[in-house]
């Protein structure tokens, strides 16, 4: 199968993709202790610097906001200078990467945060899953509802954190509203039960993401910001009443900001939750579109020849091929990705996954 369109160039907002096969954020905790990007991670991105567009892991914007322990920040001097040696080192190689600006919310725990209780739009806990700590599974906590009059701390946060991103180097940020962290947790009513400004109808529980978007903006311009969103994801003890409402409704809202991209999974990690959330979405959005979750290439290919989908994200097939759009041009076998080794330490199962080698 001809691959021509995977192949050909994209104009994203201000960015210029060589290619549509784009490398998906993918968290895998080899930052330090202070939550500093390192030389590893600096080697791991250029790797993949074919990708038509790179899209760094999930960055906390803020202190006390870690979910996973060894995840990368963007918020004080040491971790700027950490990600500029990352966007150096993939420049250097002709690449473009943006930052993924993240808030763990009520995924994140005291045990991580100096015993700082995770906040989140409603007092409701993860149930669904464990947290993965040092000394083994415990269970998430409770997290305490926002209040109002904090909520413009959060949006000043971002803000502080794009205005980071683009001291480090950064192409552009994309804004992390997915997977049941506090701006999905906001969005979505299985998590938000609150009333008031910020709770209740759509167009209230989209607010925060909306007010973290404009504010993203005025540091960036639109042209550099793009936005990822799950709708059906169970992942976090995630639910919504109307998906396919609540995130069409999104859609044709975000519209009004001429966002660079629009970058939506389209399935649930866990299997508990299906449909067709990206013809909906296709048909409310009206710019750039990308897809996200288990693709091969030749559905990619497909998905963007019939026009429902501009480009991919590909998340552990990246993973796993450094020189991914190269193996789909010669039609190449993929190394097997390593799970084992996704959030561990250390170069293996991170910077050692074989390049093709030509016959």
């Amino acid at each position: 199968m001809s691959l021509s369109h995977l192949f050909s160039a994209l104009q994203v907002g201000a960015l210029k993709l060589p290619n549509r096969i784009l490398m998906a954020p993918l968290t895998r905790c080899r930052a330090d202790q202070d939550h500093v990007p390192t030389p590893l991670m600096a080697e791991y991105y250029s790797q993949r610097a074919s990708a038509g567009l790179i899209i760094a892991e999930a960055t906390a914007v803020m202190p006390g906001c870690s979910a996973f322990g060894a995840d990368p920040g963007i918020h004080n001097d040491a971790q700027v200078a950490g990600w500029k040696q990352v966007t150096d080192a993939v420049h250097a190689k002709g690449g473009r990467i943006v930052l993924q600006l993240w808030h763990g919310g009520r995924a994140c725990h005291p045990l991580l945060n100096n015993g700082a209780i995770p906040v989140a739009p409603s007092a409701i806990p993860i149930t669904n899953d464990e947290f993965h700590a040092p000394q083994g599974k415990v269970p998430y906590a409770t997290p305490r509802a926002l209040e109002d009059d904090e909520i413009p701390t959060i949006i000043a946060g971002f803000r502080s954190a794009a205005e980071n991103a683009k001291t480090a180097g950064f192409d552009g940020v994309e804004i992390h509203g997915a997977n049941g962290y506090l701006l999905d947790e906001f969005l979505r009513d299985g998590s938000n039960q609150r009333s008031g400004a910020y709770g209740g109808s759509v167009e209230n529980r989209a607010r925060l993401m909306l007010e973290v978007l404009e504010a993203t903006i005025d540091v960036w311009g639109s042209d550099r910001v793009g936005l990822r969103l799950s709708p059906l994801n169970s992942y976090n003890s995630m639910k919504d009443s109307d998906p396919i409402g609540t995130f069409t409704w999104l859609a044709t809202r975000l519209n009004d900001y001429n966002l660079a991209y629009l970058h939506v999974m389209r399935a649930d990690f866990l299997g508990e939750q299906q449909g067709d959330v990206m013809t909906p979405i296709r048909a409310a959005y009206n710019s750039v579109l990308i897809g996200n979750t288990g693709y091969t290439a030749e559905e990619a290919e497909s998905a963007i020849a019939n026009g429902q989908l501009d480009a991919i994200a590909f998340g552990t097939s990246f993973l796993a091929n450094p020189d991914l759009p190269n193996r789909f041009a010669q039609n190449a076998p993929l190394n097997p990705p390593d799970p084992s080794k996704f959030y561990s330490s250390g170069a293996q199962g991170y910077t050692d996954y074989p390049y093709l080698v030509a016959a």
